[in-house]
């Protein structure tokens, strides 16, 4: 959510290029949909807090929507790249139910003979279960990349294969309930390494609040790093003779996001600390933003978004990056369902069903484009939350399910036209 435009002057080894700040409304106009992202959030969590009379932003019903969104965002990272590759995937939310199902027959439906009980043990279930996700996502990316098949026809296929792959093995019924181990991703929390901090002063109904303290520690060193690579980032911009956002935008927006981790930070340690899920969710977002920024890798998706014959062109082997794309949707795919069937402590038949549409919903709210090469990992996950909150937001206030669903649709409209209107605009 930074601005960074081409330099103002052609400079020359002895002399850098000229650099300057752009005004604050030229940053915002350019950061618009950014901004935008992250105000509409806000708003949302306010308009409902209001209207469920403060539910929402009660510790317990934060970590819900953590746990209710985290496979939705976990397979928002991998739809990010297929989106921004120019193509979809249809496939994911009957592949994160196949999964799940495979999970489940491992370690609780099948009978294995002692000299494979191993299969049955958590950890290689779920290196099996995602290795069986990447094959899925992988094969998939082959007949795609390499036999120019359409992507929708493919998942599309995929979507009915493994949705009735489910239905087979597990015969129809729900199995469950999974290991205690296999429940703790889903269900578990981090230890408090540093121990608990009591704090009087904030008693609530007379009794005393005993904060999660090593949450809290987490979350001042993210909001640290956070601070420091955006500082870095803006000084490396400046080096090299970008125009950058006014520095009052700049620490207004940085102390607004250290405000938000701070306050979620300490709503989650005021009742059970991180969930583990959300850890999870950490990692891979850290992992996503450094691949899409800094690694070859993630400039050659753009690449094959933004133009795939200039892509090719340039020496991209454009190929050999959808089939990758594709692979790591599987992977993604296949932990988000191990993640959901965990939630659920069992596997049902019509798990991952619609999953792929809130999926695809929360990228596009998000700020990709239908055309491909454009979309950022902060705004994927944004839109998710977007969408986790106002479907718990409305639950809370008893808003049926018909109505639910028109209202999401209505917002995913609106968040395509905004998006077109931004472009029309800088034509």
């Amino acid at each position: 959510m930074t601005t960074e435009t081409a330099p103002t002057g052609t400079g020359s080894a002895a002399q850098p290029a000229q650099t300057h700040e752009l005004t604050l409304m030229g940053a915002l106009r350019a950061n618009m949909r950014d901004y935008g992202l992250l105000l509409a959030l806000i708003l949302i969590m306010l308009f409902f807090q209001y209207f469920t009379n403060g539910v929402l932003f009660k510790p317990v019903n934060l970590t819900n929507i953590i746990l209710q969104n985290s496979y939705i965002i976990v397979m928002a990272l991998g739809m990010l790249l297929v989106i921004v590759a120019g193509h979809i995937d249809l496939s994911v939310g009957s592949v994160s139910g196949f999964i799940g199902a495979l999970a489940a027959m491992l370690m609780v439906g099948w009978n294995f003979p002692p000299e494979l009980a191993f299969l049955a043990h958590p950890l290689v279930a779920g290196a099996i279960c995602l290795l069986a996700g990447a094959a899925i996502g992988a094969a998939q990316g082959y007949i795609i990349a390499y036999h120019r098949v359409p992507a929708f026809i493919v998942t599309l296929a995929g979507m009915l294969i493994f949705k009735g792959l489910s239905l087979a093995i597990l015969s129809g019924k729900s199995v469950g309930p999974f290991p205690p181990e296999f429940q703790m991703l889903s269900a578990g929390f981090i230890p408090d390494i540093v121990g608990p901090i009591t704090m009087p002063w904030l008693a609530e109904n007379g009794q005393n609040v005993v904060l999660h303290s090593t949450t809290m520690v987490i979350a001042i060193l993210a909001i640290v790093g956070m601070v420091f690579f955006s500082i870095r980032g803006r000084g490396r911009r400046l080096a090299r003779g970008y125009d950058v956002e006014p520095f009052s935008l700049f620490v207004i927006k940085n102390v607004v996001i250290a405000a938000l981790v701070l306050f979620f930070a300490y709503m989650l340690a005021s009742y059970r600390g991180l969930p583990n899920v959300l850890v999870v969710m950490g990692v891979l977002i850290a992992f996503f933003v450094f691949m899409t920024k800094r690694l070859t890798f993630g400039r050659r998706i753009y690449a094959l978004g933004g133009n795939l014959k200039a892509a090719a062109l340039s020496g991209i082997k454009t190929e050999r990056t959808t089939f990758y794309i594709f692979a790591i949707m599987g992977a993604l795919a296949a932990l988000a369902g191990m993640i959901y069937a965990a939630r659920l402590n069992s596997a049902t038949p019509k798990a991952g069903q619609g999953l792929e549409l809130d999926v695809i919903a929360a990228v596009f709210i998000g700020g990709a484009s239908a055309l491909g090469g454009v979309g950022q990992v902060a705004g994927a996950v944004i839109g998710a939350f977007i969408m986790g909150v106002m479907n718990n937001g409305m639950s809370i206030m008893g808003v049926n399910i018909d109505w639910q669903q028109m209202i999401k649709g209505v917002v995913l409209l609106a968040a395509v036209f905004f998006d077109l209107y931004n472009k029309n605009r800088s034509a």
